[in-house]
């Protein structure tokens, strides 16, 4: 059955339109203001005052600038907090996400070579082939990714890879990679279709393809360091400290020490396809061949949040992953249902439940931050803050207040400490993980 836009259709929309007392008042508001302006709510600046009963000390806020690494530099950041609380080390300090990008675009490229060849007798317009094909690699990614390329290539200070013109602005390296791996991919198909290449002809020519991305990213980023010198003076009294000829993994060790099977992925999807105290990983899903698997608890919501506040309560922030651009006021730093009301704005029901959201699109983890404090009123959270990577001046120097009714609408994934889960809760984790299609939201990058 088919429905078609009649005239009497059209004169009926119009005189209901034009029959409402508000409609011109609206019109001027929204065609001047635009959609976000026009249905700003003042009140909600009050709402979300930035004071917290635990407000853990951290740096000065960092800034990915025109790149999409905010799950580096969220994951670094708590690295780094605990970093400045043990070595008394400067606010600005900070470590090397340049390094890790370098890296990680250098392994996303092996990985992708690995699914192309597993799905080569694939159709092109098969939805795996189609999936692999639309973004070879991205910016984007996931905290298991990051502890895959720590465990092979350690961490480095900001002095000692800094900041170059394409890790800040990567838009361009990132076109002409995917043209490159793109490019291969064809190459890599062929071999197996055609030529009937043996294992050893396509390990040969793998290597021969990533030499050269090699090269592309060496020009792109500079070329990674291998040993170097960490000097720094401390915050409080000015004293100078020099260590020589480290190591990544060297350094990572004696600096930053972490065992990173201690930290666990925590997710909170209330769709029906994922039950809770399961866990869930996601196929032809990561960054280093062999490396660390993502694995995904899903809690329940109030465990979920219990989870972010015991870690707070023991000093120690909490990367999350959430869909940051909802109801999200960038300059004021505030993160809350109420920020925009679009359904008064309009006079239209656009509620949906966060499973609804998930499983219709509307909603999916775009963003990884730090949630570095949470107010608590008779033990319950009210809202939460949150250290972004978008520099300093926006927000609240650079953080921002999340309401607690945010989070439970818009936040996914947390990254917690093993030791604070409950017994039911670890041996849950412990779980093999159930595999979830590449495109399930739960696969997002952040």
């Amino acid at each position: 059955m088919t429905f078609k836009i009649t005239k009497d259709d059209l004169d009926r929309f119009r005189t209901d339109y034009e029959g409402r007392r508000d409609s011109q008042v609206i019109e001027n508001a929204v065609t001047k203001n635009g959609v976000r302006n026009a249905s700003f709510n003042w009140h909600s600046i009050a709402d979300n005052d930035p004071h917290f009963s635990i407000d853990l000390k951290t740096g000065n806020v960092a800034d990915q600038k025109q790149s999409g690494r905010c799950w580096l530099f969220a994951a670094l950041n708590t690295m780094r907090h605990d970093m400045q609380s043990k070595f008394n080390l400067p606010d600005d300090f900070e470590l090397s996400q340049s390094y890790q990008f370098f890296w990680d675009k250098f392994e996303k490229a092996n990985y992708f070579y690995e699914n192309v060849i597993k799905t080569a007798k694939k159709p092109t317009d098969s939805r795996k082939v189609a999936w692999l094909m639309e973004a070879p690699q991205n910016d984007g990614g996931q905290w298991d990714m990051l502890c895959a390329l720590i465990e092979k290539y350690g961490v480095v200070p900001k002095s000692a890879m800094p900041e170059s013109f394409n890790a800040t602005n990567s838009r361009g390296i990132d076109e002409v990679l995917n043209n490159k791996l793109r490019h291969d991919a064809v190459i890599l198909r062929k071999m197996v279709n055609e030529d009937h290449a043996s294992e050893k002809r396509l390990d040969a020519k793998r290597g021969e393809l990533l030499n050269e991305v090699y090269r592309m990213l060496a020009y792109a980023f500079g070329e990674p360091v291998t040993t170097f010198d960490f000097e720094y003076r401390t915050k409080k009294d000015h004293e100078y400290h020099r260590d020589s000829n480290l190591t990544p993994q060297k350094f990572f060790k004696k600096y930053v020490g972490w065992n990173l099977d201690d930290y666990v992925s925590i997710i909170q999807a209330p769709t029906a396809d994922k039950k809770y105290h399961k866990t869930y990983t996601i196929d032809m899903l990561g960054n280093v061949v062999g490396g660390r698997q993502i694995k995904h608890l899903n809690l329940p919501m109030d465990e979920f949040k219990q989870l972010a506040i015991e870690q707070l309560k023991n000093g120690e922030s909490v990367w999350f992953g959430s869909d940051v651009v909802k109801y999200s006021e960038t300059k004021l730093g505030i993160m809350a249902l109420n920020t925009y009301d679009y359904s008064a704005l309009f006079d239209v029901d656009l509620d949906m439940t966060k499973a609804e959201a998930l499983d219709y699109g509307q909603s999916m983890m775009d963003h990884a931050m730090v949630i570095t404090g949470v107010d608590l009123v008779d033990g319950k959270p009210t809202k939460w803050k949150v250290e972004n990577s978008w520099g300093d001046k926006v927000g609240h120097k650079g953080y921002f207040v999340m309401s607690d009714a945010w989070m439970d609408k818009y936040v996914y994934q947390l990254v917690v400490n093993k030791k604070y889960l409950t017994d039911k809760q670890k041996k849950a984790q412990e779980q093999e993980p159930i595999v979830l299609k590449p495109w399930d939201p739960m696969g997002t990058l952040a």
